[in-house]
């Protein structure tokens, strides 16, 4: 399998576990949620500050539809993780290398120490 495939098919499936298969997830509240609830822990929470963002509440504000607005919440984070962590990776991958071949390369450009005889 080629590094394209493999990509191609993390792509393909990140889009559909995003945009179809979180739908069907589990409206009831995780074990941390539960616990939090029965020990009265949850009466004190606050909105966060970006509840009202365009993303907010695992939706995306303006689609009244909730699985397609779900659906594409979900895609539009795939593809904003892949971007970010694919431009911090083509970053650090671009300087890596270069940065260590520079540094074993004299300067070419400083002038030369002249040679001790002796």
């Amino acid at each position: 399998m080629t590094t394209k495939r493999f990509f191609a098919g993390f792509l393909l499936v990140s889009l559909l576990l995003a945009g179809i298969v979180s739908y069907y997830a589990s409206a009831n509240p995780d074990g941390l949620e539960k616990v939090a609830e029965d020990k009265g822990i949850s009466a004190k929470e606050k909105d966060h500050s970006l509840k009202d963002s365009p993303l907010g509440d695992y939706g995306v504000k303006g689609v009244d539809d909730a699985r397609l607005s779900g659906g594409l919440s979900g895609v539009i984070g795939v593809g904003l993780v892949l971007l970010v962590g694919g431009g911090l990776f083509w970053t650090v991958r671009r300087r890596g290398p270069a940065a260590a071949q520079a540094a074993s390369q004299p300067d070419e450009t400083a002038p030369s120490e002249p040679s001790r005889k002796g």
